[in-house]
């Protein structure tokens, strides 16, 4: 019986993930690791707490007290990499975490898969790495791209992904390094875009909008994102590096126009408000090699927004307690509103 160990699994694409995958193998173990920081959740799990093989570990990746007796314990098959602050805003406030828990809590958690001779090391890092593109619509980030961050969560996101690499060259550790787009669906902390403009819609509040609402991003179905990585998972060579994203451009303004619209409130309630510090113009990813391998996105964003705002209408309660308190406190402090 496989023994599959998913750090993050708390958080949004990593509980996505844990979900999909103790649903989908019954005759795997999975092994569901995680701080329980600020956006740490399990109530996304209570369906799937009393399965057999669903195990649930809280522990901080960069304390190597913890993971090496863990890992010599367990002797995981598979280590799927999510666990990450990554909310650039903070990153921008408070870039000293992120090194920590990116940077640091990944070299331990390769030290660990290294020593214990786990099967693959999948690390699942982010488009960010690749900086940003201008506007022209026939460019893309391939996984051939340079990496060039603008940010502390994206330089912190880049210094892992190399770390990754120099494991598999120098040790010969599996791995592969995945690089997504911007991820929705059920379950997203609601200080992103898209949960954050659902939420604040629905109480008929202000929505922020960073400079001009003209910065691009593209958007990718965290069930497909889920899907994907299985793939790569099981499927891939190990040693290469994966894009994955959803052919579904957006800009900022368009995906706020298109919550509000759908929810049938105004645009009066829509806000400009001072841009992100190093705010890249656009992220597009050419996802071509990882199709090569088997992947196709199955949500259009049309769908997948419509079926992300209906959930978050039918789950009121799991967002209306992340919003209050001090997750209320920091988005007053950040947008100054």
């Amino acid at each position: 019986m496989k023994k599959v160990l998913v750090t993050g699994g708390a958080g949004f694409i990593g509980g996505n993930f844990v979900r999909y995958m103790a649903d989908k193998y019954s005759d795997y173990q999975i092994y569901n690791l995680d701080l329980l920081t600020y956006a740490g959740d399990l109530t996304k799990h209570r369906d799937i707490e009393n399965k057999a093989n669903y195990h649930f570990i809280k522990a901080d990746i960069a304390n190597r007290d913890e993971i090496k007796p863990l890992f010599e314990k367990e002797r995981f098959d598979y280590v799927i990499h999510f666990a990450a602050e990554s909310h650039v805003d903070r990153s921008i406030t408070d870039p000293e975490i992120f090194i920590r828990t990116n940077v640091l809590g990944t070299q331990v958690l390769l030290d660990a898969a290294r020593e214990f001779a786990v099967t693959k090391f999948v690390h699942v890092s982010t488009d960010e790495v690749y900086g940003e593109l201008d506007f022209d619509p026939n460019t893309f980030f391939t996984e051939d791209t340079p990496l060039q961050p603008n940010s502390p969560y994206s330089a912190s996101k880049a210094s892992s992904d190399f770390l990754v690499r120099s494991y598999y060259e120098t040790y010969g550790l599996p791995m592969n390094i995945t690089r997504c787009s911007n991820n929705y669906g059920p379950y997203h902390f609601p200080e992103k875009l898209i949960p954050l403009t659902i939420s604040r819609v629905l109480n008929d509040q202000k929505v922020p909008v960073y400079g001009d609402g003209k910065n691009i991003r593209d958007w990718l179905h965290v069930i497909d994102h889920c899907a994907a990585i299985d793939l790569v998972m099981h499927k891939a060579p190990s040693g290469e590096v994966y894009n994955i994203g959803g052919h579904n451009e957006r800009t900022n303004l368009e995906v706020v126009k298109t919550i509000i619209h759908a929810l049938g409130k105004s645009e009066d309630l829509i806000e400009f408000v001072e841009d992100r510090l190093g705010h890249d113009k656009r992220y597009a990813i050419d996802p071509t090699k990882l199709e090569q391998l088997g992947w196709k996105p199955t949500y259009t964003f049309e769908t997948g927004i419509a079926q992300t705002i209906q959930w978050y209408l039918d789950n009121k309660e799991w967002w209306e307690q992340i919003i209050s308190g001090e997750y209320q406190k920091y988005f007053e402090k950040q947008y100054a509103m």
